[in-house]
């Protein structure tokens, strides 16, 4: 059976920590380097709900894709909510590894996974990484559609591809426009119009958008903008990376089980429609 560090060594060479924005909280956080691993599970939040399913599963690595303190603390003191995270994963020998932005901007990475969910074919990057020579490293990607869906369309395979949330898909734009290229960038995506607009694509799925940076984007163009739940962007990068490890393990004769978490961590639990509202 492998070391955690080989398991985190085979992980930070797929989403090196330098790769990561200055900001992010990247890298392992909980977890004895000599402990052995033989189970593995995949989630996008390091919340109390996917620890649990760790511990149940008796998994010895949790890997997330968002990180459990991104602005720092001062206490992991059990009567906090993060605290306990924290207590149940050392309790258990529950290692915890996060990789954030270093996963967003990976080849492939978390909007390469997105576009796979939608059967969308990627050209090259939103926003390119200069120090990748290849051109295929960045933020985002840009897509083609084998063959032209409406705004509408595209939308309900978004709906249908995703997994279900309370929030579904939000579209702004003509609902019957085509759309033959797209720009996709799993998470926040609201900074990044001055990119897709510089794309010239058709429509631009993401998530997380605000009403004035979303309300210029379409007074300016028309530039169609599919608004999905975060927690849903993101999760298909979970499947990505779970097999990614599942290769390494196979070619390194580690036979670890890799599992993906399909535990909802999405905030938003319902949704009522306005009466009248548009469809």
């Amino acid at each position: 059976m492998p070391r955690l560090s080989e398991v985190i060594a085979a992980l930070e060479n797929l989403w090196p920590a330098e790769r990561a924005e200055s900001w992010d909280a990247v890298g392992t956080v909980v977890g004895d380097p000599g402990q052995e691993v033989t189970r593995v599970l995949f989630a996008v939040d390091p919340v109390q709900g996917i620890v649990d399913e760790a511990v149940k599963l008796g998994a010895d690595l949790l890997v997330t894709h968002h990180p459990l303190y991104l602005r720092g603390t001062t206490t992991v003191a059990a009567s906090t909510a993060k605290g306990r995270v924290v207590h149940t994963l050392i309790k258990h020998d529950i290692a915890l590894h996060v990789a954030h932005t270093n996963a967003d901007t990976a080849d492939p990475g978390v909007s390469d996974a997105l576009a796979g969910a939608l059967d969308l074919r990627v050209t090259g990057p939103l926003v390119p990484d200069p120090a990748d020579p290849a051109g295929r490293r960045g933020l985002g990607r840009i897509c083609a559609l084998d063959h032209p869906l409406t705004v509408r369309e595209l939308a309900a395979r978004a709906a249908e591809r995703l997994p279900a949330t309370a929030q579904g898909i939000r579209v702004a734009g003509d609902p019957e426009a085509l759309v033959r290229t797209v720009a996709v960038s799993g998470g926040s995506g609201d900074s990044l119009f001055d990119h897709v607009r510089a794309a010239g694509v058709d429509a631009f799925l993401t998530a997380d958008l605000r009403h004035h940076p979303a309300s210029e984007a379409v007074a300016h163009s028309s530039l169609a903008l599919l608004d999905a739940a975060h927690w849903a962007t993101e999760w298909p990068w979970c499947e990505l990376a779970a097999s990614q490890l599942d290769e390494i393990s196979d070619r390194h004769g580690w036979d670890l089980r890799v599992h993906v978490s399909k535990t909802v961590t999405d905030p938003w639990t319902s949704h009522s429609p306005s009466p009248g509202a548009p469809n």
